[in-house]
């Protein structure tokens, strides 16, 4: 089986390079890949040779503009990156009778609300990422390809910078935090994301009656103050330098942080559906920070 895998350079890239050379001939690409073949987003245009160059039986797609708040000054490239691109894959698996996977995420949302969105919730994004994000879903769904679109939230890895990185080093600089807490989602590994996609294909290979959108988060749900509390207190409890007190550690509206793009405040994903579809049970979101941060400090 031959795999093509876009984006191979972002936290969710990277750990499917790992999670899916196992299944079968896997050719890895990014806007910068050395060589004739790139998967350069931002010519949504030159896609279509890449892929055919490939010829695939699956193409993952693990390319995105995710700088939310930049997206919104520069609604034409969030837009050829996160949907005229995709577009082009979905035709282009659809030709093929290929598989396609692709992740969306919870900004395609509202935020409104409390409980668990399902997949077939309405939609409602508030931001040009958002926007973005769900005119891909719909031009994949509208291609006729077989396709697995996995939406997910707040997903993090060890490589490179991440919310907790950041916590820690201000926890160890500053005597008091402020950290918002009226936002409320599931932090989601990058190597769990890669771990189910590859789980969820294999079964989808063998049968495409799976075909269609599923959420994908870790279990459990955390506001972003009661995140970076729990990583801080961890690396306190293990004799990391850390210098603000839990109780200085405060909790703040989102209104206290403006930000040129609108984030949703509930940002909680139903997994019932992946769970039933594919024998999964989500791990606790805990579990997986906690293994990042053994990673991370050691």
């Amino acid at each position: 089986m031959k795999i093509l895998l876009l984006g191979k350079g972002g936290q969710v890239g990277w750990e499917l390079q790992r999670a899916l050379a196992p299944l079968g001939e896997l050719t890895a690409l990014d806007f910068d890949t050395p060589g004739a073949l790139k998967a350069d987003f931002s010519r949504p245009d030159t896609l279509a040779a890449t892929v055919r160059a490939v010829n695939p039986d699956v193409i993952v797609n693990a390319a995105a503009h995710t700088a939310v708040d930049k997206a919104e000054g520069e609604p034409a490239l969030a837009r050829a990156i996160n949907a005229t691109g995709p577009g082009v894959l979905a035709r282009e698996a659809a030709a093929l009778g290929a598989w396609l996977v692709h992740y969306s995420t919870d900004y395609v949302f509202d935020g409104s609300g409390h409980a668990p969105r399902r997949e077939d919730a309405p939609t409602g994004p508030l931001s040009v990422y958002g926007q973005t994000k769900l005119e891909a879903e719909e031009l994949i769904r509208g291609s006729g390809c077989k396709h697995l679109i996995l939406r997910t939230s707040w997903v993090y890895a060890a490589r490179g910078g991440n919310f907790a990185r950041t916590m820690l080093r201000l926890a160890g600089e500053r005597d008091k935090l402020t950290v918002i807490d009226d936002q409320i989602g599931a932090p989601t590994g990058a190597d769990l994301l890669a771990d189910v996609s590859v789980h969820a294909l294999r079964a989808a290979l063998a049968d495409t009656k799976l075909a269609g959108t599923y959420h994908a988060v870790a279990a459990g749900e955390t506001s972003w103050h009661g995140y970076a509390r729990f990583v801080i207190e961890w690396a306190r409890a293990r004799g990391h330098a850390i210098q603000v007190a839990p109780e200085a550690i405060e909790p703040v509206p989102t209104t206290a942080f403006p930000t040129p793009a609108k984030r949703p405040l509930n940002s909680r994903l139903s997994c019932d559906k992946l769970n039933q579809a594919f024998g999964l049970r989500m791990p606790a979101w805990q579990a997986g920070v906690e293994r990042m941060l053994t990673e991370v400090l050691g």
